[in-house]
């Protein structure tokens, strides 16, 4: 009894124990297969993940080319609805708005060449441009176009092309300016001597000189020859005094450097001078005036020291830089702000 008892506990264990292994084989190859599943999944995801990403540049990069496309269609509505605008815009707004525009480029054009004639140009042409309309609400703008014209002209502004074109001509002349040095070694070199007196007419009466040997020969009782002696004193003591004078000259110079310089100097004075004249010339384009002033008074000294002022060519060197150093100066074009504030009262229907 124990025995068979035994037995069917034997055969109970190991049924359980089959059972129990059965089992976990089963769950063994299910998670086996599970994993494989899981595995593909996982490869299957990776590469809708990989095209998904893809997918994503390539919708990046399409919307960016929509915003581009977009800006782009932007920008030509607004060109276009400015182009609108400009084409139902009445004659007498663009009138106005071209008046308006003119005369601001003119004022750019003032700002970066200092000079007033392209705003001079462009307030005539804006007031003969509203002649032309005849019409009575434009009368106020000319008006104030006729103000702003006034001051303009009254500003009196330096014009650097016609300055510069006189320092030209100075600059010009000064290799013919004659120097003081070389005026007064001129001045002073000897002359040739004066010739003789002629002596009273001979007993023949024909007005010919008559020699000391032939007055003594033709001289009654020698009163004559003593006559001839002292006419002879006469002329060596004329000759004396002309000789005397020829070596010594007084001149009243003001500046006594001007007379020291040597003949080889005088190249270099000049071209300093030129150099002094171009430099002038280059600060007048440049709209620097105070540097233009300051070295066509160093000119205007250096004429003044080393040339010959009695020279025409000199005072004609002088007179053009007096002229350019009296013209060149800083004053600032007056804006036409009473045209302006006219155009836009007008444009403005008011």
């Amino acid at each position: 009894m124990g025995l068979i008892l035994a037995l069917l506990l034997g055969a109970a264990a190991f049924f359980v124990a089959w059972n129990v292994s059965e089992r976990h084989s089963r769950l063994e190859r299910e998670l086996v297969l599970r994993q494989q599943d899981s595995s593909a999944l996982a490869s299957e995801a990776r590469l809708y993940a990989k095209q998904a990403q893809q997918g994503m540049l390539e919708s990046a990069a399409k919307l960016a080319l929509v915003e581009v496309r977009l800006a782009e269609v932007t920008l030509q509505r607004g060109q276009l609805e400015e182009l609108l605008q400009s084409l139902t815009r009445s004659r007498d707004e663009n009138l106005i708005v071209d008046i308006e525009a003119g005369i601001r480029v003119a004022l750019q054009q003032n700002a970066i060449t200092g000079s007033a004639e392209p705003l001079l140009t462009a307030l005539k042409q804006a007031d003969e441009r509203l002649q032309r309309h005849a019409q009575t609400k434009f009368e106020r703008v000319r008006r104030a176009i006729a103000r702003d014209l006034d001051r303009v002209r009254a500003a009196g502004v330096a014009d650097a092309s016609s300055l510069a074109i006189k320092l030209d001509e100075a600059i010009r002349l000064v290799d013919e300016l004659p120097l003081l040095v070389s005026v007064e070694s001129r001045r002073a070199s000897p002359r040739a001597p004066a010739p003789a007196r002629p002596a009273p007419a001979g007993a023949s009466g024909l007005g010919v000189p008559a020699t000391p040997a032939a007055a003594g020969a033709s001289a009654p009782g020698g009163v004559q020859p003593a006559r001839s002696v002292g006419q002879s004193w006469d002329g060596a003591w004329e000759r004396m005094i002309f000789e005397a004078r020829s070596l010594i000259r007084v001149t009243r110079i003001d500046h006594a450097e001007a007379m020291l310089i040597a003949p080889e100097q005088a190249f270099f004075l000049k071209e300093n001078l030129k150099l002094r004249l171009l430099n002038a010339r280059l600060a007048l384009l440049s709209r620097q005036f105070e540097t233009a002033q300051s070295d066509l008074a160093d000119a205007r000294s250096a004429l003044d020291r080393f040339f010959d002022r009695a020279s025409k060519r000199t005072m004609l060197a002088q007179e053009l830089v007096l002229q350019v150093a009296a013209q060149s100066r800083q004053l600032l074009v007056p804006r036409p702000d009473d045209t302006l504030a006219a155009l836009a009262a007008a444009g403005a229907g008011r």
